[in-house]
């Protein structure tokens, strides 16, 4: 059991030391692909349309949650633009103290900035439309994955709406010792959302990303 314990602290802190290494951008938010950032928000965008408006089931436009926020990319380009307020999560201060700058004018919408990894984070209950979880899942162990996705059902108003947005690998679970993180397939991430209690109500495949790297995934779950 302590070999466990002593294995999930060094996933973390391994992955914490990596992130304070990395430079402040959207170049080192996006690992130096930079140049996809407007396909993928892009892509967000026309995902996370289809939920929100006026009537029935749709997701209200109050408070959005950006996990994994890094620099705000995505709070600036995708949630601001789309929701009244927005909160960050991100678990290297550095890049949250340099969103402020980032986000310009903009940053006074900004409700929290929350330093925190998301195993230790507990969302404010009842606060968020809509829960943004892009490219940090894989810092995450399945246990705490699944934990977390059940306090984000918490977090959320009525008609709310939690998004995963990941790459998946084809097969298993393939680790990445450099940001000690891991990549699951599809059907893993499918089976722990349905392990958390949540249902996925739409699920789409990013398209016109580069060939190498791995298939990336959003995930729409209530």
């Amino acid at each position: 059991m302590d070999d466990i314990v002593q294995h999930e602290a060094s996933f973390y802190s391994n992955a914490e030391i990596y992130w304070k290494e990395i430079p402040p951008t959207v170049d080192g938010m996006l690992g130096g692909y930079g140049s996809i950032s407007s396909i993928d928000i892009n892509g967000s965008k026309a995902f996370l349309q289809k939920f929100l408006g006026e009537g029935e089931g749709k997701t209200g436009r109050g408070c959005a949650l950006d996990c994994g926020a890094g620099i705000g990319r995505i709070t600036k380009r995708l949630l601001l633009p789309l929701f009244n307020t927005v909160d960050l999560v991100d678990v290297t201060q550095e890049f949250l103290d340099k969103a402020k700058a980032y986000l310009g004018e903009e940053s006074k919408r900004v409700g929290n900035y929350f330093c925190s990894g998301l195993q230790d984070f507990v969302p404010e209950s009842g606060r968020y439309d809509v829960i943004w979880i892009q490219w940090v899942i894989g810092h995450l162990t399945d246990d705490h994955l699944i934990k977390f996705l059940q306090r984000c059902q918490k977090a959320l108003r009525p008609n709310g709406l939690v998004v995963i947005k990941d790459n998946v690998s084809y097969e298993g679970v393939v680790p990445d010792e450099v940001d000690s993180s891991i990549c699951r397939d599809l059907e893993i991430v499918r089976s722990l959302v349905g392990r958390a209690g949540l249902r996925i109500i739409h699920e789409e495949q990013q398209m016109n990303f580069p060939k190498e790297i791995y298939q990336v995934h959003t995930l729409a779950l209530r």
